[in-house]
């Protein structure tokens, strides 16, 4: 953190500038200056656009900066690993290009017309955990880390910036980790698990402790793709709210839930049977059966809320 007060007391203007000067200790003298506080916090995240969102975003918010953004290559990324695939995979490939589409509908228009201040650097997938990187990161010493789709952070940052770095989970632990975890619940008619995670990180696959969590906003006529941007765009609002009470945040005991409601994916579960099944349930009423009854559902589920936020 940073103190803007402390900085005027330091000599950082020219003596030359006497108007300047004479117009602080005026101003200092009528009370009307205050302490503004900047956070000082490096992101870790990928290359889609739902990522640059993210990062450009976080960095636009008054009194946080974003020291350094490392994002991981599109290289080897899930669409990619699709594509290459030998088995029938039409759907998949249909599926993931409409994604793409929608999130230019939701997030070009300012990606491409915000200033970024969110200083990335490009590094190739799985690189997150290399010394370079890592070293890096350490010397800035942000404080705190957000990481938002890369890699699985397996090095010595879990431990040297333990309680202060804060990963994104789209989709909501426990009920549902690993991959594709808010698409997955359109395909087992639990919309009441469709949300998002900020939980602290540790070594496991969506298994650090909670901070918050937030369920998506679901309307009639919605397709997967509205309801996870609209989702992810929600994320974000809330990620700044986070940021800026983090000292704050209360510590929320988990609550226990039973292994059988616990469900984890992996990238090779997305296949076109499971597509279909998805397409199907909305096409027969999933979203309207949901929201017609959605307090009750809703308890099906319940979900950790930070009070500060």
């Amino acid at each position: 953190m940073v103190f803007i007060s402390e900085l005027v007391n330091k000599s950082f203007l020219s003596k030359k500038d006497c108007k300047t000067i004479l117009f602080l200790k005026n101003f200092l003298k009528l009370g009307n200056f205050r302490t503004i506080i900047i956070l000082k916090i490096i992101l870790l995240t990928g290359s889609e656009l739902r990522h640059d969102f993210f990062r450009k975003y976080i960095a636009a918010q008054k009194g946080i900066q974003v020291l350094l953004t490392i994002r991981e290559s599109l290289k080897g990324n899930f669409s990619e690993t699709v594509d290459l695939e030998n088995t029938s995979n039409d759907l998949r490939k249909l599926h993931l290009s409409t994604r793409s589409q929608y999130e230019k509908d939701f997030f070009s228009l300012f990606c491409d017309t915000i200033e970024d201040k969110s200083n990335p650097i490009s590094i190739d997938r799985g690189d997150i955990n290399n010394k370079e990187v890592v070293s890096r990161i350490i010397k800035l010493n942000p404080y705190l880390i957000i990481s938002y789709g890369c890699s699985i952070i397996r090095s010595e940052l879990l431990d040297f910036f333990k309680g202060r770095f804060m990963n994104i989970h789209l989709g909501l632990s426990p009920y549902y980790r690993g991959s594709g975890t808010n698409y997955w619940p359109f395909v087992n008619d639990e919309l009441q698990s469709v949300g998002t995670t900020f939980m602290h990180i540790d070594s496991g696959i969506d298994t650090g402790e909670i901070i918050h969590q937030i369920r998506g906003n679901i309307y009639h006529g919605d397709n997967i793709h509205q309801i996870g941007n609209r989702l992810i765009k929600d994320s974000m609002f809330e990620c700044v709210k986070l940021i800026q009470s983090f000292e704050k945040l209360e510590k929320i005991a988990p609550f226990k839930v039973n292994i059988n409601n616990t469900k984890v994916y992996k990238e090779k579960d997305f296949t076109e049977e499971s597509l279909h099944t998805a397409y199907s349930n909305l096409s027969n009423g999933i979203i309207s059966k949901y929201l017609e009854n959605k307090i009750n559902i809703d308890c099906l589920c319940p979900i950790i809320k930070n009070k500060i936020i």
